[in-house]
C-alpha cells in the first residue's frame, strides 16, 4: 500500500486480546465494487496480533498498526484515524468491532448510498445482537432513518450502533476525532457532533450481527455509562423538552439492574 492511495473506505477495526474474534469479523466483510482496505488498532494486546495470521484467506489489505500499551479504546480509535489521515486517501470510514459480523451487502449498500447521498455524512443501520447462550435473549436494534427522526432519538439513545456506522473522511474536519472526555460514550458523542456538522440517515434494514458480551465494556460497565449519556445529552441536547425527558430516563435507568436493561431492549425491538 503506497502513501496516499485511494480507496473507497477504511474499515477501523479496534482490537483488545480478541484475535479469534477479529478474524471472525475481518472474514465477513465483503466488497467488490473498489478498492477497501481495514486498519486494525491492536491496544497492546498480551499476544500481539500478528498481520500474517489474522490475513490467512483474507483477499484485501490489512494493516495492523500496533500500541506499545492498552490505553482505551477511545485512544485506540484515534490513533488509527490519525494513521488513516496521514497515510491515505479515502472517501469513507467504517466501523467494525472484533466478533461482530456484516451481512454480505453491508458494504455495498452504504457506499452506493453515500455515493447518491452527497449530503449525508453519517450512515448506520439496523443491527441484531445475539446471545451465543440463549438464542431466545438475543434483540433486533431499530432506529429511526432521516435525520430529522436521528436528532429526536439522539435525545433518548445513541441511535447509531457503533458496528453499524460508516462516514465521509471530510466530516472529521468539523467534528474532529472521537472526544476523550466522554469515556464508555465516546461513540455516543462522536456521532451527534456529526450530526450538527451533515446530514444523517439509517438504512431500516439489519446490516451488522452483534455478540451480546457480558464481559465488554457496555455491559460491565453500565452505571459509568449512563453517566458518561447523561454528560452527552446534557451537553449536547439542543432541544429542551427533549434534554428534560431524556436526563430524566436516564437517571431512572441507572438503578434499573442489568438483566431488566437487556430486557426492555428485546421489548423495544
Amino acid at each position: 500500500m503506497t502513501d496516499k492511495a485511494h480507496f473507497d473506505f477504511c474499515l477501523l477495526i479496534p482490537c483488545y486480546n480478541n484475535t479469534e474474534g477479529l478474524i471472525k469479523s475481518l472474514q465477513s466483510v465483503y466488497y467488490t465494487s473498489g478498492p477497501f482496505f481495514a486498519l486494525v488498532v491492536d491496544d497492546g494486546s498480551q499476544a500481539p496480533v500478528e498481520a500474517d495470521y489474522v490475513k490467512k484467506g483474507i483477499s484485501f489489505p490489512v494493516t495492523v498498526l500496533r500500541s506499545p500499551q492498552n490505553e482505551g479504546i477511545t485512544k485506540a480509535l484515534n490513533r488509527g484515524l490519525r494513521w488513516i489521515q496521514s497515510n491515505t486517501s479515502t472517501t469513507y470510514i467504517a466501523r467494525l468491532d472484533c466478533g461482530d459480523v456484516c451481512i454480505k451487502e453491508r458494504f455495498e449498500k452504504q457506499v452506493a448510498f453515500l455515493n447518491n447521498h452527497t449530503g449525508v455524512g453519517l450512515l448506520g443501520s439496523w443491527c441484531r445482537f445475539v446471545d451465543e447462550l440463549n438464542e431466545e435473549k438475543g434483540y433486533l436494534y431499530k432506529s429511526p432513518g432521516n435525520h430529522q427522526q436521528i436528532i429526536k432519538d439522539m435525545h433518548f439513545k445513541n441511535s447509531f450502533m457503533h458496528a453499524t456506522v460508516i462516514f465521509r473522511s471530510s466530516v472529521l474536519a468539523c467534528s474532529g476525532f472521537y472526544p476523550e472526555n466522554f469515556e464508555y460514550a465516546e461513540d455516543y458523542a462522536l456521532f451527534w457532533k456529526m450530526c450538527n456538522c451533515s446530514s444523517s440517515a439509517i438504512l431500516p434494514e439489519v446490516l451488522t450481527i452483534c455478540d451480546i458480551n457480558r464481559k465488554g465494556i457496555s455491559f460491565s460497565n453500565k452505571g459509568k455509562q449512563l453517566i458518561a449519556r447523561w454528560k452527552v445529552v446534557k451537553e449536547m441536547g439542543n432541544n429542551k423538552i427533549w434534554k428534560f425527558l431524556s436526563l430524566v430516563k436516564l437517571t431512572a435507568q441507572f438503578f434499573l439492574p442489568k438483566n431488566l436493561t437487556l430486557l426492555a431492549k428485546r421489548m423495544r425491538s
